[in-house]
């Protein structure tokens, strides 16, 4: 094994003494040098939460699929769910937009140029608004219109695009249109939607608008995964602005775009990275 590669091990199990020493004595046996390792316990949920990210510190460290067949001893032990990941290989991610193309802009520029450990594979639309920003990426852009009538037979299209291209992650930028359960289901815990208001009492249209007429004083953006329940899946990262009476609600959109760009690129990097988990309908970031 590449002695330079890292690899990250994530799990979750039962809270128990011992788990922490378990998992550090399971590389420290076979020479794996962590370079960096959180732990949560959940007092609520009574759980367990750890990444741990190591490289070789020797040839001893077995290859890849054998360290993964030997941890599961560990993994019997204390009901753990566990996978490991090489950093190597970014998360494959398929984008889907409508017209607004901010997220988008932002998300295709941070995939350019810094070391977002993901691969764009391709962009969906249901519009042909973002093609020609999307193809100076030099990324396939797919065309899919939807109606009311169609969208089951659009949203198995997409289907087909995610089966093809070995998609890891599918990242709603705006795409205005809202999932079957059927998609939800296939989609589940690897779909990333960013929801334009912090505040969920303002749904529907316009809700910029909606929380200016009731004097809010902060506005922001929440990314999180995607269920059946419209905008109500676990949560991923928030973030919020101070704004005041004298912005308009053109005002508080363009400031809201912002913060929807920033929020939504966070928690992509976060799942790329292997640090979000699964704690019933929340999650847990190990940053």
């Amino acid at each position: 094994m590449d002695g330079q590669e890292n690899i990250i091990l994530t799990l979750y199990c039962p809270d128990a003494t011992g788990i922490v020493a378990a998992v550090t004595g399971f590389l420290a046996e076979r020479d794996g040098f962590i370079t960096e390792l959180s732990h949560f316990a959940d007092s609520m949920t009574q759980r367990s939460f750890i990444r741990a990210e190591f490289h070789a510190g020797s040839p001893k460290l077995p290859e890849f699929e054998k360290l993964s067949r030997e941890f599961t001893a560990v993994a019997d032990k204390f009901q753990m769910t566990y996978d490991f990941y090489r950093d190597s290989h970014p998360t494959r991610v398929l984008v889907m937009v409508s017209k607004f193309g901010h997220c988008l802009n932002n998300l295709l520029h941070a995939f350019k140029t810094s070391p977002l450990p993901i691969d764009i594979v391709g962009v969906v639309s249901n519009h042909d608004d973002m093609r020609s920003l999307v193809e100076w990426h030099e990324i396939p852009y797919y065309h899919l219109p939807v109606t009311p009538e169609t969208k089951r037979d659009q949203e198995r299209q997409v289907e087909a695009l995610i089966e093809e291209n070995n998609v890891d992650l599918v990242a709603l930028a705006r795409y205005m249109q809202i999932l079957s359960p059927e998609f939800c289901e296939v989609l589940s815990w690897r779909t990333i939607n960013i929801h334009h208001s912090f505040l969920p009492s303002f749904k529907g249209a316009k809700p910029y608008h909606q929380a200016h007429s009731r004097g809010v004083k902060l506005i922001g953006a929440t990314a999180h995964y995607v269920t059946n329940q419209l905008d109500e899946g676990p949560i991923i990262e928030q973030s919020v602005e101070r704004v005041d009476h004298t912005q308009t609600p053109e005002d508080m959109v363009l400031i809201g775009r912002d913060i929807e760009a920033v929020v939504f690129n966070r928690a992509i990097r976060w799942h790329a990275e292997h640090r979000i988990l699964p704690n019933d309908n929340k999650t847990v970031v190990l940053r």
